[in-house]
């Protein structure tokens, strides 16, 4: 038996929380039904407590952040599972603004629930929160609202979402530890260069000894860090500024992405994961009943490099005129030929939707272990790059002291 934590609303449409031993969710769910309550989630105890570190910085900054992501998964799955359960749809919303516990999210939905109670549409009202809602998200509820099936729809969305998020917390907790070493390492460069080695400076100086070629270019790097550091900071500082707003504008973005694409290694990985995420999401749309044109101009917006985003403007003018999308697809050779070949046979055997969930797999599982492979390689690099700059370092220093013993006394 495993223990469960639960949120539900009761007959009354209040919110409840507690504990429940089962063997799995479906015994907690069996249980609270029985009892006339309506589950919004269920999570396993033991993922509870690995977050409780965690919830003192919630209640203290809590105010202050803004509506993130995994607000917006978890009001998606919990309305979901409203809607699910036969509730209405602008009570469903009344209940997750009363158990919302950010208060940016509590503002958010009293906006959403208002301007459905006037008898707009769900999709208007988030539309009208672009920042936190995409388009991508809108046009999908429109297409369930459209067919009668938003709860279906509010599904669909989630997993897709958590899959999105899944990838890019795999991606951002494999380069965590690398750039840990790489700042931990620098800033222990940099105190050696500007603090410790000037004070050996001064007493090889004083000696007037001939100190060893290797000593003395390390000196000199160490005198030029120490004097110029501040300028050094602030120029590295200008560089990240000026790198940032052009990579902002249209033209800068497009060069830099241009550039990644077509170096040998990341070229690649850009093209594998863009390919993940242009199939998952048009398998998505397709399978809830957005036509292929919309669909491809909503992809248009979730694709990230941009040089692959404007390879979609000629695939939807060809599908338009007529053509199949497998066709285009290969023509623009910015997608791999084993996912053009596999829509092929999607559009012929009339299951495309599967074929580019199919798809969005095998390159989202080549992402993992080409990011898994890179950072393998990596942080032994680092281990090694660091240890050659110290080792440099303290042989210098050592070459320097030992030549002390030809001094005569």
């Amino acid at each position: 038996m495993t223990q469960f934590s639960y949120k539900a609303a009761d007959q009354n449409g209040k919110i409840i929380t507690g504990t429940q031993d089962a063997s799995d969710e479906k015994g907690v769910v069996a249980v609270l039904q029985a009892r006339g309550c309506i589950p919004i989630r269920i999570t396993s105890s033991a993922k509870v407590s690995s977050r409780l570190s965690l919830r003192w910085e919630k209640s203290i900054f809590g105010f202050l952040k803004k509506v993130s992501d995994k607000d917006i998964l978890r009001f998606t799955e919990d309305l979901a599972s409203l809607l699910s359960a036969g509730l209405t749809l602008d009570r469903s919303l009344q209940i997750l603004r009363e158990a919302a516990d950010k208060p940016a999210l509590k503002t958010l939905l009293g906006d959403v629930l208002k301007a459905v109670e006037k008898g707009g549409y769900l999709s208007d009202a988030l539309a009208d929160h672009p920042g936190e809602f995409s388009q991508f998200y809108v046009n999908m509820l429109k297409a369930g609202e459209a067919g009668g099936f938003l709860d279906l729809i509010l599904e669909r969305i989630s997993i897709y979402l958590m899959d999105i998020k899944d990838l890019k917390d795999y991606i951002v907790s494999a380069m965590i530890y690398p750039l840990f070493l790489i700042c931990i390492g620098g800033i222990s460069i940099l105190v050696l260069l500007t603090y410790v080695i000037p004070k050996f400076a001064v007493i090889f100086a004083d000696l007037g000894q001939a100190i060893p070629l290797s000593t003395q270019l390390l000196l000199g790097t160490a005198a030029f860090f120490q004097k110029y550091v501040l300028l050094l900071l602030a120029i590295f500082a200008a560089l990240i500024f000026f790198w940032r707003r052009f990579a902002r504008t249209p033209a800068g973005r497009y060069r830099i992405d241009s550039f990644l694409t077509s170096l040998p290694v990341a070229g690649g990985f850009i093209q594998e994961l863009e390919t993940a995420r242009f199939a998952r999401t048009l398998g998505t749309l397709i399978k809830s009943g957005v036509p292929i044109l919309g669909s491809l101009t909503m992809v248009q917006g979730v694709i990230r490099n941009r040089v692959i985003a404007e390879s979609i403007d000629f695939i939807r003018e060809r599908v338009r005129e007529g053509d199949a999308l497998s066709k285009p697809l290969a023509n623009t050779d910015r997608f791999p030929q084993l996912a053009t070949q596999m829509i092929t046979v999607g559009e012929e055997t009339g299951r495309l939707d599967e074929m580019l969930f199919k798809i969005a797999d095998i390159y989202e599982k080549k992402v993992r272990s080409f990011i898994k492979r890179g950072m393998s390689l990596m942080e032994p690099a680092v281990i090694l790059a660091m240890g050659i700059i110290v080792g440099f370092i303290v042989i210098s220093m050592l070459m320097a002291i030992f030549s002390m013993n030809d001094l005569p006394f």
